[in-house]
């Protein structure tokens, strides 16, 4: 008895242990995510701030709510499986992905990733993903959504960062190629 109660708690001393080690990592590579984003603008675009808020802007609606625009507006970065390669879609934020579409452009059935393979493809955390200073090249691509808007904000490597660019520039900086694979968007008429 006293044997099986010794190997309880060495299992459960290893599996606090385990999740000490995965929050730790988890809060380092968002500090990494992050720092990586600055260290690509300070590289490449010096004159973009990165906006950093208190709140969460980890999905479209919070991310439109907390910027104060329109959802669209929102650049959201999907993560596909394409044949044997890995890419970035970047889209405006209330645009869904047409399966014919990205069956014609790619000629083949797309997968989205899983989030453990994003975070370890983009050292970007779910919510926090763009397609600026990854941890593995990535071929990326803009979707032509985007050009409805004269700025975007895409995240910028943590669910409370953003930028504000013009989706022409956001291409130009990360050798995006533009591609049409969204459903048409409804706007409204007043």
């Amino acid at each position: 008895m006293q044997r099986e109660h010794g190997r309880l708690f060495s299992a459960r001393s290893r599996l606090q242990q385990r999740r000490t080690v995965l929050i730790s990592t988890a809060l380092e590579n968002r500090f990494m995510s992050l720092a990586s984003v600055r260290a690509f603008f300070a590289a490449k675009a010096p004159d973009i701030t990165i906006i950093e808020l208190q709140t969460s802007t980890a999905t479209v609606a919070l991310a439109a709510e907390a910027h104060g625009v329109a959802p669209g507006q929102i650049a959201k970065t999907l993560a596909f499986r394409i044949a044997e390669r890995d890419v970035l879609i970047v889209a405006r934020g209330d645009a869904r992905i047409d399966n014919r579409k990205m069956k014609e452009c790619f000629g083949t059935k797309a997968r989205m990733l899983d989030a453990q393979t994003v975070v370890e493809l983009t050292s970007h955390p779910v919510g926090g993903v763009c397609p600026f200073g990854l941890a593995t090249p990535l071929s990326v691509y803009c979707d032509r959504s985007l050009l409805a808007f004269d700025e975007v904000l895409p995240a910028a490597g943590a669910t409370h960062s953003a930028v504000r660019i013009a989706p022409q520039r956001m291409a130009e900086l990360v050798g995006a190629e533009w591609i049409d694979v969204c459903l048409e968007v409804e706007t409204e008429t007043c």
